[in-house]
């Protein structure tokens, strides 16, 4: 009788330890399988934030040559503000959901919205104001991740620029409110706009 109960102390014993040594097994293999997605998710992240990327699809060519006319493109200390810098938020939770809401870029190339110089212009107004309300609602966050009020030398700055960053900080205002225009050409208003903000 005492072998039999050994035997089966010794069975059990012998199952415990293989369902153990399946569960470190499967966690190991979960944690690998975690940190290759992680990995796989941020070069693909990468990736996407790249300017070859973002000026790869044909309805971004108009802006990606009027982008390499400015100052943001180059300059003299040779800083580079790419599409992303401007575009795309730096912390994770905004970040993704621009990528998320990127999908009707991708949806408009594919249909073809912007696929001429005529159709690029017919919704430039529309695109840029999107653009603009978005960096008012964030507060320049994008603009503010290279220029900070509190990191300006006002001093070095000329008299116009000095005055008004001074005013534009103790009223709130947003950087895109004097500097619409700093990397795309500014769109014409159409004049159905205009009728509606003068009624």
């Amino acid at each position: 009788m005492a072998d039999s109960t050994t035997e089966a102390q010794k069975t059990e014993r012998s199952w415990k330890q293989r369902l153990f040594s399946r569960a470190v097994l499967i966690g190991l293999l979960l944690f690998v399988a975690g940190i290759i997605f992680a990995g796989g998710f941020n070069v693909a992240l990468h990736h996407t934030n790249e300017m070859a990327f973002c000026t790869s699809c044909h309805s971004m060519k108009t802006n990606f040559e009027e982008y390499k006319e400015t100052v943001h493109y180059k300059n003299a200390s040779g800083v580079r503000a790419t599409c992303a810098d401007c575009h795309v938020p730096k912390p994770f939770v905004p970040k993704m959901i621009a990528k998320v809401l990127a999908y009707k870029d991708v949806m408009h190339e594919l249909l073809g919205t912007l696929d001429t110089p005529e159709k690029y212009e017919a919704h430039r107004w529309e695109m840029a104001n999107r653009v603009w309300d978005k960096m008012r609602a964030t507060d320049s966050r994008e603009c503010k991740s290279c220029h900070a009020f509190d990191q300006m030398d006002l001093s070095e700055q000329g008299k116009s620029g000095r005055r008004k960053h001074a005013r534009a900080q103790e009223n709130g205002e947003q950087c895109i409110d004097c500097h619409a225009g700093i990397a795309h050409e500014l769109p014409d208003e159409p004049e159905d706009s205009k009728d509606k903000s003068e009624g």
